[in-house]
């Protein structure tokens, strides 16, 4: 096989550990030998604009050219990353060979969102690629759970039903196992610890013509309830990988027919899998978009930017980030323990309507040790600058709770990163960075050292 270059489309921000799997996975399944060093992501500059797209270094194979990346944005259930391996950029219509969905979350955190909350995606992907390779990576930062909980247990072995692969957990091949037949799933199911009460149980009942899967959609008066999607996506695409062809019906869903829409993710499962939802018509309209397109308007261009760059040409490095549109990260204190983000300063108050009590969270927080400060960055498109402006001032709470307690002795800031507009100049003080469509890199006139040191490291490196 001749030598091409390898393709990584995300709309995630690129984790060097992530993509390092992704290498290690791709060279061992085609039996290639690679040797891969410290891996690091640079933006690619040409004449000091950024080109919009990343090259990863660090990875050597004789059968790759190239590794690169670039950010996209999906269709309503996009999985995290799809893989290409082919010359040139890829375009619409050409077939990714991998499609991996990456979670941090195990199921000592959240016994449903770790497995169900993903799982539509693998189901929803099949109606675009049917023969892709899809594979289920877990990034754990916490200690995975020794003994695993049944509902863990049932979505993995969907999972592997469908033919999913699992990479990042140990797990127990006597346990974690495909399901042989239709009645198996429904016999494990039956058997699983019943639902709290008040809660519309997933229940599987079969008939000589149907099969019906109770489980409630709606949330916040909207069908959204991405748990449940997840849990009876997967179920139902397993019964239909097992052979079922007659009726599958989900009831007890708490829908009205206001509710259904073309464009909503299960709805589109549903048609291709033909599942009715009790007593509501789907429409037979076919939805014609596009999988995939390539990023040029979100506000995360900016903020995943200078974070790559912060980490790949200075010493400082993110604490906690949360870009537009992708997996919340954990908060990182000085000792390295990771912990999440609670939601609220103030739980009960926050129940008994005192909405200020919520904890605003920055986009990102940058860590500069050798000026001994903390940034919080907020990210918005250039449009918007002045709502992210006074953002900024609700970031009271974090610095209160979890910045000061791990960081006591670190000067703290705060600045706006913007993407967006043919803007060459910063006006405002309180902007930091502006990376605008024509890739040009502009600098605020009080942006953080941190942020003049990656830039300039940056443009020296392309420069050489």
């Amino acid at each position: 096989m001749e030598s091409k270059n390898l393709w990584i489309l995300t709309e995630e921000r690129p984790k060097q550990e992530v993509i390092t799997i992704i290498l290690d996975k791709f060279a061992r399944d085609n039996q290639w030998a690679c040797f891969i060093d410290t891996i690091r992501i640079l933006p690619i500059l040409e004449n000091n604009k950024f080109s919009f797209l990343y090259e990863v270094i660090g990875f050597y194979c004789k059968k790759i050219g190239r590794v690169f990346i670039k950010s996209v944005s999906g269709s309503s259930s996009f999985v995290d990353f799809l893989i290409f391996y082919q010359e040139k950029q890829p375009e619409i219509n050409d077939m990714p060979l991998y499609a991996i969905e990456e979670t941090k979350t195990d199921d000592s955190e959240s016994r449903n969102t770790g497995i169900y909350q993903r799982c539509s995606k693998f189901v929803f992907i099949s109606y675009y690629y049917p023969d892709i390779r899809k594979i289920m990576l877990y990034n754990l930062k916490v200690k995975q759970k020794e003994k695993s909980t049944d509902t863990y247990i049932f979505g993995t072995r969907l999972l592997l039903t469908l033919g999913v692969e699992i990479l990042g957990k140990e797990l127990d091949k006597n346990i974690f196992k495909p399901f042989n037949s239709i009645d198996e799933i429904i016999e494990f199911k039956k058997n699983m610890r019943k639902a709290p009460k008040g809660n519309v149980p997933i229940l599987i009942d079969k008939k000589d013509d149907q099969i019906t899967i109770s489980g409630r959609l709606i949330k916040n008066n909207r069908l959204s309830h991405d748990p449940n999607i997840g849990a009876l996506s997967l179920i139902s695409a397993s019964l239909r990988k097992l052979g079922w062809k007659k009726r599958i019906v989900i009831i007890n869903h708490g829908l009205g027919q206001n509710h259904i829409y073309s464009e909503n993710k299960f709805i589109r499962i549903a048609k291709k899998l033909s599942i009715e939802i009790d007593g509501l018509n789907i429409s037979s309209e076919k939805n014609e978009d596009n999988y995939w397109k390539y990023e040029t308007e979100g506000e995360k261009l900016g903020t995943i930017f200078i974070h790559i760059v912060v980490e790949n040409f200075t010493e400082g490095y993110s604490i906690f980030e949360n870009h537009a549109g992708c997996e919340k990260g954990y908060f990182i204190t000085k000792e390295g323990s990771y912990i999440p983000l609670k939601k609220y300063s103030d739980r009960k108050a926050y129940k008994n309507g005192d909405k200020k009590r919520i904890i605003t969270i920055p986009d990102l927080i940058l860590i500069d040790f050798g000026r001994s400060e903390i940034i919080n960055i907020e990210g918005k498109k250039y449009q918007f600058r002045q709502k992210g402006i006074e953002e900024l001032e609700k970031f009271i709470d974090i610095e209160e709770h979890y910045i000061k307690k791990h960081y006591s002795e670190f000067k703290i800031l705060r600045t706006v990163v913007l993407y967006g507009s043919k803007e060459n100049k910063i006006v405002e003080i309180e902007v930091g960075f502006l990376l605008n469509k024509n890739g040009d890199l502009i600098l605020g006139i009080k942006a953080p050292e941190l942020f003049k040191e990656a830039i300039k490291n940056l443009i020296d490196f392309w420069s050489s």
